[in-house]
């Protein structure tokens, strides 16, 4: 059950464009802690500018606290995590180990959050990792991704949640002088004439496995007008799926906008749906102007959601995502016509026809792909999902 709370400021932030720039005011302003998690770190042009406010706000005293993934920021060098330890920040890594050799499932439970919290009283959550929106290897750029900026009583939620993460990992970490913050189950915090209503949905292995894809669900189940989803690695389960196609049997239009660039063989996966969701009337656009990296949604003007969460095996049975879910109608609106936009100028929409004709080998590769997944899910004790 999603426990929304009101009075809430929430300000779309598109790209990293208009991400960092407002991660860094909010970093140069921190007085007393700052709390970052992220899948990706990069000492490209982004990643040092934040790196180098992040060093100048612990050295004027502010608890400046990293965590990273293990296999997500493996490229980050060991002499710039030092650089930022000897500044007096303190860098933690989420299951370091990523063996090749070793296959397990804990391997591939990955921190996925892009969350960061300032003071205790504002948060960034979103799908943008630190990284430049032109660093885009083996694609073309720019990154188009978001974030929200969020002041308000829903910041004392996600503060506890971003705590209670941070004591966990720095249990690894005994005899290393890392800091453990106390226990917070909910911190007050005033709330705003704004008074937007929105939660955090997390994934995780214990308490939340289902509770972002039950989000998505409950939405696509009670939808009567549109569903919109933009999502970069789009490969639903069958319960998913069904909702989608029985949404658009009773009349809700249903739009998705997905990666046209497939860099990925989960990005090749995907296309083994389209025939089954262009037969129900859904309607698939490709983006193929740049490297589209969103993972957000709009249903019936109203609801919204923004976060980390793909929607595929790996981010809705094994990865550590965030997302806030938004019950606002100017927000929704917002963040629908953005989508709207990208779709008008960048996407190409796939037809019944043109499917039906394309290359079969095309459609070989896509169930392939399709098939080393399912695989992969067996193997690691999913073969129900």
């Amino acid at each position: 059950m999603i426990e929304f709370v009101g009075g809430n400021s929430i300000q779309l932030l598109k790209s990293g464009s208009e991400y960092f720039p407002a991660l860094l005011e909010a970093i140069e302003n921190a007085t007393s802690e700052i709390y970052i998690q992220s899948y990706i770190y990069e000492i490209d042009a982004v990643g040092i500018c934040i790196g180098n406010a992040l060093k100048q706000a612990s050295q004027r005293g502010v608890l400046v606290n990293i965590m990273l993934d293990g296999f997500g920021s493996q490229n980050l060098p060991v002499f710039y995590m030092q650089q930022l330890e000897l500044a007096g920040v303190q860098l933690i890594l989420y299951r370091p180990k990523i063996s090749p050799w070793t296959f397990k499932k804990t391997r591939l439970r990955r921190l996925h959050h892009k969350i960061v919290v300032v003071d205790k009283r504002l948060a960034f959550v979103g799908g943008i990792n630190i990284i430049d929106d032109n660093n885009v290897p083996h694609n073309t750029p720019p990154r188009i991704d978001y974030a929200v900026r969020i002041n308000g009583p829903l910041v004392g939620t996600i503060v506890a949640s971003t705590y209670k993460l941070w004591r966990h990992i720095a249990w690894f970490y005994i005899g290393k002088n890392v800091r453990i913050p106390k226990v917070i189950e909910k911190l007050s915090t005033p709330a705003l004439k704004t008074n937007i209503k929105a939660a955090l949905v997390i994934r995780d292995n214990i308490m939340h496995r289902r509770d972002i894809e039950e989000a998505y669900l409950s939405a696509i189940n009670n939808a009567t007008i549109e569903i919109i989803i933009a999502n970069a690695y789009f490969v639903p389960g069958k319960k998913f799926r069904k909702a989608l196609e029985t949404a658009a049997e009773r009349g809700v239009t249903v739009k998705l906008l997905l990666q046209g660039r497939k860099e990925y063989l989960l990005l090749l996966a995907t296309n083994t749906f389209y025939t089954e969701l262009l037969s129900k009337g859904i309607e698939i656009y490709e983006y193929r102007k740049s490297f589209m990296h969103s993972k957000v949604a709009v249903i019936d003007h109203t609801w919204a959601t923004v976060g980390s969460s793909n929607i595929d095996p790996f981010s809705l049975l094994l990865s550590r995502e965030a997302n806030i879910v938004i019950l606002d109608v100017a927000f929704s609106q917002e963040l629908r016509s953005d989508i709207l936009a990208t779709i008008q100028n960048g996407a190409h929409r796939i037809s019944v026809v043109e499917w039906a004709h394309g290359k079969m080998i095309h459609r070989v590769l896509s169930w392939l792909a399709y098939r080393v997944v399912r695989i992969l899910l067996e193997l690691i004790g999913y073969s129900n999902e």
